[in-house]
Order: C-alpha cells, then structure tokens, then sequence
C-alpha cells in the first residue's frame, strides 16, 4: 500500500518543509489540491463537493490554494525520494500545452517524481470566469489528455480533433520516464476515461461498503479496454482507520490518501502542529499496514 499525504490549505510557505517532514516519516508521496479562485456565490446544483447545509463548500475564501506546480517544484527541491501529485487538477480549464510544458519540466527537474491527478471539475463559476464552455469540459478533457500523451513523445506529432487541431510539432523537454497519470471520478463516464488513458483512479466520496464493487467495476473496464494485466493504482481518499485499511487492501486498493482536517493540517494549524500530525499518522499506520 502506498500512503500519500494531502497538503490542501496547508499555508504555502510551509510546504517545503511539510514535504521534508512527509519523506522522513516514510510516506510514499504528497498530494495538492486545486481550484482558481473563490466566487462569492456557489451554484451547488447537484454536486456532492459540500458539506454544509446550505449547499456552501466547507473552506474559507482566504484558504490558500497555491498553484500546484510552483508548489511541487519548491518541494521538490528539498526533496529526494518523495512523490508529487495532484488530487484534484481541474485540467478542462487549462491549455494542454501550458500543462504540458510545466510537467514536463518538473518531472526531469525532479527526477520523474511527479503525476497527474486530474478531474473535469464541478465549478460552472471558475468555467465561466475563464471563458470555457462548462457543458463540453468532457470533451475538451479528454481531448487533452490525448493532446498531452502526444506531446510528452521525443518526436514530431500532430493532432486533429474537435476542439484542439494542430500540425507537426515537437516540444521539449520531454520527460523520460512516463508521467503518471491518476483521473478522478466515480461517475461512469471518468471511470471509462481512466480505463482507456490513466496509470490509475482516484475515487471522490464513497462508502466503505461499496468499495469492493468499486474497484470491481474498474477492473472489468480496464479488461474491457485490453488493460488488465497492465499496472494500475487505485487510490481513495480516507480517514484514519486501520480496519478500512486492510480492508482497502484485501479489495485491490493500492493507495490511500490521508485526508485530514483543516485544523490538523491547513491554515489554522501551527508547523509543529502539522508536523507532529503527520509524524503521529505515519507511526500509526506507515509500516503497520
């Protein structure tokens, strides 16, 4: 089992030594989140991203929410062996070649120790602020994801679709080793998208009792796609239970990302704070799995 450790909220001038903290306790690597902005108002209509009653996420508008890629480029610089990810990147709003090129850097700066965790994204404000089409993100992603598996080849490569067209070109650096690619998404369509394009699956919300069908469903759409003696991580967000754990295990998890809260990890906790919490984490559940 690999253990990552999320970082969301955690103040961003901390981040580095978080990240020193987290290779030290033995954690397979760290995860980040992402969104653009805060809007003042949320249209919340079927989405299953907040906890409040009244419909409203359950961060602050002044939690920070770095840029991912500046972050794990720090982090990375004080690191050796830890592992870089996001969880989740909304990648339908960026450009597949500003994403591109900013992987592709940091993972030969690194020494190919970051992935890619991405979704399509639930916030039709951040579409509408950035000018993007929210009802046709499915496309524009996978359509990216396409466009940035090309692009990450040492080679001239074109592609021609919908949304992005363009002739022979060449972009470098080009990592040299696979970037990882980890798509989020417990709807059908996401799982589908991961069988076809991804290293792995990040589940979003999910009870205990249904994770056996969960990873059964993927396995039947990786087999479905000619995949399934191919590598593959399945990865679940969870809190803090040995018994879920091993159960995660025993059921074909390979990764659990440790979510803890914003006051054991995040803007209103101290550095030792969130030091002793991983430390504390890792003793009890690193090693003991």
């Amino acid at each position: 089992m690999k253990f990552w450790q999320f970082l969301r909220f955690a103040p961003p001038e901390m981040l580095p030594r978080l990240a020193q903290v987290a290779e030290d306790a033995g954690f397979h690597g760290v995860m980040l989140v992402d969104h653009m902005f805060v809007p003042e108002q949320f249209d919340t209509t079927g989405t299953l991203y907040s906890t409040g009653q009244d419909g409203t996420p359950f961060w602050d508008e002044e939690d920070p929410w770095p840029d991912p890629w500046a972050a794990i480029g720090a982090m990375a610089a004080v690191t050796s062996r830890l592992r870089f990810s996001t969880c989740i990147y909304i990648l339908p709003l960026r450009n597949p070649f500003d994403v591109a090129k900013s992987l592709a850097t940091l993972s030969v700066m690194s020494g190919n120790r970051v992935a890619l965790g991405c979704g399509a994204g639930w916030m039709k404000e951040e579409y509408a602020a950035l000018g993007i089409d929210f009802a046709t993100r499915g496309q524009r992603y996978t359509e990216m994801i396409e466009v940035m598996q090309r692009l990450w080849r040492k080679e001239m490569v074109e592609y021609h679709g919908e949304i992005f067209n363009f002739p022979r070109l060449q972009m470098s650096p080009a990592p040299s080793a696979d970037i990882p690619l980890y798509l989020g998404g417990n709807a059908k369509v996401a799982k589908r998208r991961a069988a076809r394009y991804a290293n792995g699956w990040i589940t979003h919300r999910f009870r205990r009792r249904e994770i056996a069908s969960m990873v059964g469903e993927m396995q039947d759409m990786l087999d479905a796609e000619g995949r399934a003696k191919d590598p593959f991580e399945i990865i679940v967000p969870a809190g803090s239970s040995m018994d879920a754990y091993k159960q995660f295990k025993d059921e074909g998890v390979t990764g659990i990302v440790n979510l803890p809260t914003l006051d054991e990890v995040g803007p209103r906790a101290s550095l030792d704070d969130m030091t002793r919490y991983i430390e504390n984490y890792a003793d009890t559940f690193i090693g003991k799995l």
